[in-house]
């Protein structure tokens, strides 16, 4: 190993990575590498989605650096990464149902159509929301990333995941007709 880099058994030489981009790398690779799968629906294409990604922010780390949250601009090379990975396979980027076709819950479920029809439903509504609803309730609702790790993951604060997450809900409910019985509950009862 040279000061430079390290050598490859061909003989060239590999830059080394300056640390805090291998500290990135290492930080926020895995949540990437499950937001892209989830939205390709394959392993192998979202880790060469995630891979082409950061192959991008390491040529651009200075710049990536200088930008007031790196974390949200690395975020925009992410999606996009996967949305060109997805376009290069004859796709669109959607979220793969799976809470739709979750068959613990459906097996459990006493009316499991009655199941799938609501969970199609509220996949159709996710669909809708505007970007930055629909990736904070994708890491939090579906991938399970709590508050802080959501904010983190999209270079947001937590008091922005918090708020838009509360308009996301509100946006779903009213998609799913829930907030009229929301209504019903407010008004005052005739006597």
């Amino acid at each position: 190993m040279t000061g430079q880099g390290q050598r490859r058994p061909s003989g060239a030489v590999v830059p080394q990575l300056p640390a805090d981009f291998r500290a990135f790398h290492q930080l926020y690779r895995a949540c990437y590498v499950r937001w892209a799968e989830l939205h390709l629906g394959s392993r192998v294409d979202a880790e060469e989605a995630i891979d082409s990604a950061f192959e991008q922010l390491a040529i651009d780390w200075p710049r990536v650096l200088s930008q007031p949250v790196p974390e949200a601009y690395a975020w925009k090379v992410v999606k996009n990464r996967t949305i060109d990975v997805a376009r290069a396979r004859g796709r669109r980027p959607s979220v793969v149902d799976f809470a739709a076709f979750e068959t613990r819950s459906l097996h459990q479920a006493v009316d499991p159509i009655g199941e799938l029809e609501e969970s199609l439903s509220i996949y159709q509504a996710i669909t809708q929301l505007p970007e930055r609803q629909f990736d904070v309730i994708v890491l939090r609702y579906c991938l399970g990333y709590d508050t802080k790790d959501t904010a983190d993951i999209m270079g947001i604060t937590v008091a922005g995941v918090r708020s838009t997450a509360r308009y996301a809900r509100r946006r779903l409910k009213h998609a799913l007709g829930l907030d009229e019985d929301e209504r019903s509950h407010d008004e005052p009862r005739a006597h």
